[in-house]
């Protein structure tokens, strides 16, 4: 379990408030709180990239496009991670791109920075390793999720990781642009979402999607759900 030294300020993002307060004092002077937007790119698929970005309210997809134009989620990252992992182990560009999915707040912070205080060795670098291998769990299991499990259980697996990082019930997303995130058509989304509305477990009106029985979402979710969520939980602690 990590722990927290207790004397940051409110940084809202787990891993941030996770590091040393000493990595913290010599992060911060360089660390600039950015307001990001909705379909923003942070990042394009073989671009160099300078920072690292650790979202406190924006919530931001990992997404890799084939040839063809067709689109599926790598990862969703939001208050829980950092979007630009693959600078600290060593690459400065990505085969995918990140894109602001739900507009917000994020710190950025000069990647050399975060790599000299990864290299010293510290709980900076031991909090990076766990996120990595937390962060390898949900992709993984999200390819396994996509072969063996219905759309409409991948849809409440969706719902219920956006729903952990933003402060709200309410989604602001549309049918056509989940169904890019699950790799699906949008006609297919929006019957697994009808299905969901008759159940009352969520409202969904011109884009906005409520989040109306959370309970029932992860009863009706597939195990991958959960699986991520307790690996995390052995990495982190239930604090994380």
């Amino acid at each position: 379990m990590l722990s927290s030294p207790g004397n940051h300020e409110a940084v809202n993002n787990q891993l941030l408030s996770s590091f040393s307060l000493a990595e913290w004092v010599r992060l911060r002077p360089a660390a600039q709180v950015v307001s990001l937007s909705a379909g923003q790119v942070l990042y394009e698929s073989g671009e160099r990239l300078d920072h690292i970005y650790f979202p406190t309210s924006a919530v931001i997809s990992c997404l890799y496009t084939m040839r063809d134009g067709s689109i599926a989620e790598m990862a969703l990252v939001g208050n829980d991670g950092l979007i630009g992992i693959f600078l600290v182990l060593g690459s400065d560009t990505s085969p995918h791109r990140a894109v602001v999915q739900i507009s917000g707040d994020a710190f950025r912070i000069p990647a050399k920075l975060v790599q000299a205080e990864f290299e010293r060795g510290g709980q900076l670098q031991h909090v990076l390793l766990r996120y990595t291998q937390g962060l390898l769990t949900r992709i993984s299991q999200g390819a396994v999720c996509n072969c063996l499990h219905t759309v409409e259980q991948r849809l409440c697996r969706w719902l219920l990781l956006c729903h952990d990082r933003v402060a709200r019930a309410e989604i602001q997303m549309t049918h056509e642009y989940i169904a890019h995130m699950l790799g699906g058509r949008r006609e297919t989304v929006t019957v697994a979402a009808g299905h969901l509305q008759d159940a009352g477990l969520i409202h969904y009106s011109r884009g906005h999607i409520t989040v109306v029985n959370r309970e029932g979402l992860e009863k009706l979710a597939c195990e991958c759900y959960r699986t991520v969520e307790d690996e995390m939980k052995r990495l982190f602690g239930p604090a994380t």
